[in-house]
């Protein structure tokens, strides 16, 4: 965590700097900034540092700060949306709805010290979400998706929606903040299967 209180630092240090100087000397401030980030980090997984270059989707929605304009949504939906969605072996998009609660209460992964690679990513939903009722702890940056399934019913369509969404989000909406699960490789198939079996299962707590 020290590292990473300094590179933070540095990285806020370079922002404020930024803000005072010429085009050429923010351009080689935020440089120097990403430089310190990538050099501050020590002892990760192999491969790491590919997480640190933007692809076409997030470069465009970091120049229009998450608010492109129409004809660029549409342009980054549609780039999102040409990628291939991967599914599980077994073809089957709803899983055991026990095993989606446990991957959404778990944060496990992609942060820094989380280097066992035989343990699974969790989803962390409910940073974000309210996802069913009796849950106190939950984040408001998402929709509430108590009652997801019991209001939208559980036809194809709607299953296949619910796991290219999980898959991902920025298929449906441009420069959304909801992570790309499985475009990433964050969340196996099998495992985004397990969310979609929590969000539409009858059985699940969410539809109760």
């Amino acid at each position: 965590m020290k590292t990473y209180k300094i590179a933070l630092i540095a990285a806020c240090a370079a922002t404020l700097a930024a803000c005072s100087s010429t085009d050429k000397q923010s351009a080689d401030v935020y440089q120097a900034a990403e430089k310190a980030v990538a050099s501050s980090f020590q002892n990760m997984q192999p491969g790491w540092d590919k997480r640190l270059v933007q692809d076409q989707s997030q470069k465009m929605c970091t120049a229009a700060r998450d608010k492109p304009s129409k004809a660029e949504g549409e342009f980054i939906e549609k780039l999102n949306q040409s990628f291939k969605v991967q599914y599980p072996a077994d073809g089957k998009l709803i899983g055991d709805w026990k095993k989606g609660e446990s991957i959404a209460q778990n944060g496990y992964g992609m942060r820094v010290g989380d280097n066992n690679p035989s343990r699974e990513n969790g989803g962390n939903c409910y940073a974000c979400h309210q996802i069913q009722k009796k849950e106190l702890s939950f984040g408001t940056m998402g929709p509430t998706l108590a009652g997801y399934g019991k209001v939208r019913g559980n036809s194809d369509a709607i299953v296949k929606y619910t796991y290219d969404k999980i898959y991902n989000a920025q298929a449906f909406s441009a420069c959304s903040n909801m992570p790309r699960f499985g475009h990433n490789g964050i969340l196996s198939p099998t495992q985004i299967s397990h969310l979609v079996a929590l969000l539409l299962d009858p059985k699940s707590p969410v539809n109760q």
